[in-house]
This record gives C-alpha cells, structure tokens and sequence, in this order.
C-alpha cells in the first residue's frame, strides 16, 4: 500500500471526498487470479465506492474454469456498471473497457491505455509548476509514438528502451541519476508503471488510476474515450505543423509462422526499391525505400545495429536485440501521413511479430493506408505465400 500512496501525485484532489460520490459503476475481473484482494484495498484507500466483482472468477484457481463465461461485459450491462475492470492472473497487467452511451463497448487497447496514462501524467505534472525539462517517461520502441511527438511539443524528456520492464525500469532508473523526475513508463502489451516506488508494471496501480482517471474526468463531463478523441485531434499529437487536427490509428498483430529461419532478411527486388542511401553505402544495407505508396524516411535495425537518423556513426542508441528487429518510419508528404512499423521475432512463439502506427489528417485516411501496408509487408517485404506465413 506504500506503493499505492506513493502514487497519489497523480490526483490533486481530496480522493476520500470525491471519488466515492460520482455514481459510477465499476466492474472488475480477477481472471482467477490473484488481485483481488489488493484492488479492494486500493479502491478502499482512494475513496472509491466497492467495484461489482465478477464472483465467478474472484478466486484464484490454476484451472481457469470461466474464462470462456461469464463475459463481464454482460455482467455490467446487467448491474449498470459503465467500465469493465481486469488484471491478468499475476496482477501486473491491466486492461479496462467503457460501454458508450449507444450500449455499444469499447476495449482500449494496450497503447490508448498507455496514451491515456502518460497524458495524464503530464497534465497533473504540469499543475504542480515543476520545471517540464526534469520530467520524463519511457515506453518500449515498439509501443505508440504518441507520447514521443506529445514530449517534442510540451518540452518533457521521452525515451524508448527495449521490449520489457527490465529494460523500462533501468532505463527510469538510470534517468532519475540524471536529475529527471520519472513517474510513467509503459509496453504496449498493457503493463504499466507508475510512482518511483517500484520500477515494473503494476496492474493494481493501474487500475486503481484508471478508475481515478474516470471520475476526473466525469466531473467534467467527459468519458475515457471522449479524452482519448480529445488527445487524437490536438496538434501535439503529431510532430508535423499539420493545420487541421490529426487523427491516429493503431494497428497491430502478428505473423504466425512455422519456420523462422526462412525470412530473416527482407526480400527487396531490384526492379521496385533501391537501396537506402542515408548513410555510406558499406555502413547501409539494402532497405526498402518505399510501402504502400509512402517514402521510407528512416530506418533503425537492432540486429544489425544500423540508425539511418545518427550519422556519420549510424550506430543506434538502443542495444541490439536478441533476435530479429527492424523499425522503419514512412510517411507521404503530400498527404500528411506518417506510419512507424516495427518488426521482430518473437522470443518465445515460432512468429514474426509487427507493430503498426499511423497518423494524419483524416481518420479514414490513415484506416485505409494501414492494411495496405499490412498486405505489402506480408506478400512483398515477406514474401508470406512462399515461405507459409499465416496470420494469427
């Protein structure tokens, strides 16, 4: 609970005398774990009203009978409730959904959580007139870069690390000896960490600041996703001067693949892209320069340790990675439109993993662009029918 207390910077409000009289209804899922207990005792300290459990799936129990049913979603709209409320089994994960006012559910996704979170972060940082360049957050590179172009325009630090919370919290760690203030870093594969406490992610902690969000923000007459429209359509959200608000997609999934072996390079013809030419052409490998009609503007790959962003070394700032790992940034400037599209091996799963962001103009735009880049990934760059790439 020491950790949880610590974590109050996030509310400049009396949490005892508010949170509790807002009305709203939160469901919560153990998933048969082990968190149940803690949440209560985190709800019971932020002055929260009891959330509505999913009974069925209170308790711990290696079996996992009720996965499959009851939906809690169903157990909401049954009991009033406006969010859904989960932590994985161990309670270091944290996922949350909203019912909109048409009865229709929104799951957030690992990234909006993390938008969610770190934008709040920087709101109530900002109230406490603390110096914005002491301030920074961490995200691993193949989660959203909304918090990166959000830092580039408010003047806070962001900084990407490798996949994994022993990466994320060394990094805070080692950002804290420099003098920085690091109450946020994320995954996109919802984990989460907050305070200074503890350097790893916390699916307690998230979920006892999800719902603190929600309040907030019903005092003002807003939802989590109305917020989350609101993050999307200010001009922090992208790097570019752009003068009509952007919208920003996230799309993301995986290859399933059988053998790993036989695509561990990018199949690239002569006849359709040149090699990328940023750097000297010994220091650069054969890149593809274009995708779905947009131009290649960097790439940096962690297997071979190549940066086309950090001349004339080229030499990334990230440490290699274990196994396969390349990040391209693409963008059509007539357009307005960017992507950021990283690809890595899995460590643990026969699988080629890609993580897909977009961002632009137009909402329809960027969701038109994406599977198109999708599909040439997959049959071009590839080549997934020759070498028996499934999706998963």
């Amino acid at each position: 609970m020491t950790f949880l207390l610590a974590c109050l910077f996030l509310s400049n409000l009396d949490l005892s005398a508010l949170n509790g009289t807002t009305g709203i209804k939160f469901v919560n899922t153990s998933m048969h774990g082990v968190s149940d207990r803690f949440v209560s005792e985190a709800f019971s300290t932020f002055g929260f009203a009891p959330y509505i459990p999913v009974v069925e799936q209170q308790q711990p129990d290696p079996e996992f009978p009720t996965v499959r049913f009851p939906n809690p979603e169903e157990k909401a709209e049954r009991d009033g409730a406006t969010y859904v409320l989960a932590q994985d089994p161990d309670s270091d994960r944290f996922s949350a959904a909203e019912r909109g006012l048409n009865g229709q559910w929104t799951t957030f996704t690992g990234d909006q959580l993390g938008v969610i979170f770190g934008c709040r972060t920087f709101e109530l940082y900002k109230s406490t007139g603390k110096p914005m360049d002491k301030l920074a957050m961490v995200a691993s590179t193949v989660s959203s870069k909304m918090l990166e172009a959000v830092a580039k325009v408010e003047g806070f630090n962001f900084v990407e690390c490798l996949t994994g919370f022993k990466f994320i919290g060394n990094t805070a760690l080692d950002l804290v000896k420099q003098g920085y203030e690091v109450p946020f870093g994320y995954e996109e594969a919802i984990g989460y960490m907050f305070g200074s406490e503890i350097r790893d992610k916390d699916g307690v902690a998230a979920t006892v600041l999800f719902a603190e969000i929600v309040t907030a923000l019903y005092r003002k007459g807003k939802s989590v996703s109305s917020y989350l429209q609101d993050l999307y359509a200010r001009p922090a959200t992208v790097t570019s001067s752009a003068p009509n608000p952007p919208q920003l997609t996230i799309y993301s999934a995986v290859f399933d693949h059988t053998n790993p072996y036989a695509v561990a390079t990018f199949n690239i013809p002569h006849d359709a892209h040149a090699p990328y030419q940023d750097g000297p052409q010994s220091q650069s490998p054969s890149y593809p320069r274009e995708i779905a009609g947009l131009v290649v503007t960097s790439v940096i790959d962690l297997t071979t340790g190549y940066d086309s962003t950090n001349p004339p070394t080229y030499k990334p700032s990230l440490p290699l990675s274990s196994g396969h790992m390349i990040q391209f940034r693409a963008e059509n400037a007539t357009e307005g439109t960017k992507i950021v599209l990283t690809t890595r091996t899995s460590g643990t799963e026969p699988k080629i993993k890609y993580y897909l962001e977009g961002s632009g103009k137009d909402a329809q735009t960027v969701a038109a662009l994406l599977p198109k880049v999708v599909e040439e990934l997959g049959e071009v760059w590839l080549e997934a029918r020759k070498h028996g790439l499934g999706y998963a």
